[in-house]
């Protein structure tokens, strides 16, 4: 997250399109990282629930993002003491497509699981 002391509702501050995740600095050119100039990367992050077993997460990390059982299992512990998870990052197409399987699969598994994308 933010390195700096900022406020955390400022919007429209020049100073704020610095660690946030979310930020809309879409014209601003104040970024100094050299890794910005291929196309923008998205996380899919899964988000922690009461009610999907954690079997059926580890399943998800398996078969859409091809993890191994360990690297599933520890994504999944990890989603459900911090609350979320990331499970991979891609360009947004790929990112948009794996949260709409994840999504749709949950959903015929009538689990309330929430996966969504967020600029890497």
């Amino acid at each position: 997250m933010a390195h700096h002391a900022m406020p955390v509702h400022a919007s429209g501050n020049a100073h704020d399109d610095e660690g946030d995740d979310r930020d809309s600095g879409v014209g601003l050119v104040t970024r100094t990282k050299p890794k910005t100039k291929k196309p923008s990367q998205y996380k899919v992050l899964l988000l922690n629930d009461d009610y999907t077993p954690m079997e059926f997460v580890v399943h998800i990390l398996r078969v859409f993002f091809q993890m191994n059982t360990d690297e599933a299992t520890q994504v999944m512990l990890h989603v459900h003491q911090k609350g979320v998870g990331v499970c991979g990052i891609f360009s947004y197409e790929v990112a948009e497509t794996k949260v709409n399987q994840v999504m749709d699969f949950a959903r015929q598994q009538q689990h309330p699981l929430q996966c969504t994308l967020e600029k890497a």
